[in-house]
């Protein structure tokens, strides 16, 4: 809709024909020396004149404050129409229109910023921008938590976590991936980083996308050595059987035949029969590892967790220290799984500090509010684990001790895994071990 009605546009130019009309009355009045008449008409004259200035001036006034007002981005400007007639009324009715629909706009742009920024600040990712001057300009929630534990401002500060961090992301190309191992806090993650550069009219940008896949990489080397085990456990089961079965054959029918118990064939046949049961036990043992049962999940108290616990390691050399934050926080777990967890890490905590002189263990529970996180810590004062063991500790059938089998932690990290939370292990050789597990609480 125009500014100025059929109304208005009749009415500019009735006062310029008014106008034309009263200079040539002017004239003639000046002509005849009527000089009253003349002032007369020239007043009407300067009348219509300073109306029509008037006028203009009015309107390009409001015109420069709507021009402003968008210039700045305030779009809270507003004008009273009460006092307003004609096409003044209908200018500041259409300055106000334009000025409504931009703040419209500005609000609807506003809310799509807001659920962007909330999406990209609830995702797992983490997620950086980054300028050509190395500055990060914005990071989300997932990247403040999982690389420094902070807001950084440079991307230099990344190399606290791995010398090489920053000169990666700066090497890097669109589309290509790497994965980077991290150490945070003496925990170590492996990260699959991809960047994507974004080009605007006077800068470019790269953003950046980091993903924690330690997990992904735990449940698919679980995966395959339950895969192994099972394959491992059908063959060793299907050729020792026989043999324990006819060994247990052949001792007999020596025997009937009048053989001493002490000839080298009966005790040969004694002992493969020995060793042939022994790896069967062995064999089964690992069996536990590709057929534990899914968790059956029921509310059970942390107190009540913890107390027939207490009951079993009430040692008098050890000293068994408990520091629950609260016992009457409810966890959804399958109770006699994590018991047997919580009894390995016990006792391999005992057995790791049992040569100190002031042997101790420390369990330790906590409860993150805001993240629904239930963490429980069991660490001890021995002598700690070797860097090059560390990773493979919960790796099935990998022992440092002389009589282990080798599958303690490992099934406790896949009966963690199973409730879905996480197993990690710190570890500073001469001052001790800490296992840390994690558990979201529903």
């Amino acid at each position: 809709m125009g500014i100025m009605s059929s109304w208005q546009n009749w009415r500019t130019v009735i006062l310029m024909l008014v106008l034309c009309v009263t200079s040539v009355a002017a004239y003639l009045f000046y002509g005849r020396q009527l000089y009253f008449c003349l002032i007369f008409s020239v007043g009407i004259i300067v009348a219509i004149v300073a109306y029509m200035v008037y006028a203009n001036n009015q309107a390009v006034k409001k015109m420069s404050r709507m021009v402003e007002s968008i210039r700045y981005g305030d779009f809270s400007l507003n004008f009273s129409t009460g006092k307003q007639a004609g096409w003044e009324a209908k200018l500041l009715e259409d300055i106000n229109e334009v000025m409504a629909k931009f703040r419209s706009e500005l609000a609807a742009k506003e809310e799509r910023h807001q659920y962007y920024e909330t999406l990209l600040q609830i995702v797992d990712s983490c997620l950086l921008v980054i300028d050509r001057k190395d500055q990060v300009l914005w990071m989300n929630r997932s990247a403040e938590q999982e690389l420094c534990g902070h807001r950084i401002h440079r991307l230099e500060e990344l190399d606290s976590l791995d010398k090489d961090f920053s000169s990666t992301l700066r090497e890097m190309h669109p589309g290509e991936v790497k994965v980077i191992r991290i150490y945070r806090k003496d925990v170590m993650q492996d990260m699959a980083v991809a960047v994507t550069d974004y080009f605007t009219s006077d800068t470019s940008l790269r953003l950046v996308n980091l993903r924690n896949i330690r997990s992904v990489l735990e449940e698919n080397e679980m995966e395959a050595w339950q895969k192994l085990v099972r394959v491992l456990t059908h063959e060793i089961m299907n050729s020792i059987t026989p043999i324990i079965s006819l060994s247990d054959t052949l001792c007999e029918r020596t025997l009937q035949q009048g053989m001493d118990e002490d000839s080298p064939v009966w005790q040969g046949m004694k002992t493969i029969h020995r060793r042939s049961k022994g790896l069967l036990t062995f064999v089964e043992n690992y069996r536990k590892l590709s057929r534990l049962s899914a968790p059956v999940r029921v509310p059970v108290r942390v107190g009540d967790w913890l107390g027939d616990i207490k009951k079993l390691f009430a040692s008098s050399s050890i000293s068994y220290i408990y520091k629950v934050e609260d016992e009457n926080l409810k966890l959804m777990i399958d109770r006699s799984q994590m018991e047997q967890v919580l009894i390995n890490l016990l006792k391999n905590a005992g057995e790791a500090c049992m040569e100190q002189p002031h042997p101790e263990v420390i369990v330790k529970t906590s409860y993150q509010a805001d993240e629904h996180i239930f963490q429980l810590s069991v660490s001890d004062n021995g002598s700690g684990i070797l860097p090059d063991v560390l990773d493979k500790i919960f790796i099935p059938f990998f022992t440092t001790k002389p009589s282990g089998s080798g599958i303690g932690l490992s099934l406790c990290k896949q009966i963690v895994t199973l409730h879905g939370g996480s197993l990690r292990v710190t570890s500073e050789v001469g001052k001790g071990s800490c296992f840390t597990l994690r558990l979201l609480v529903k």
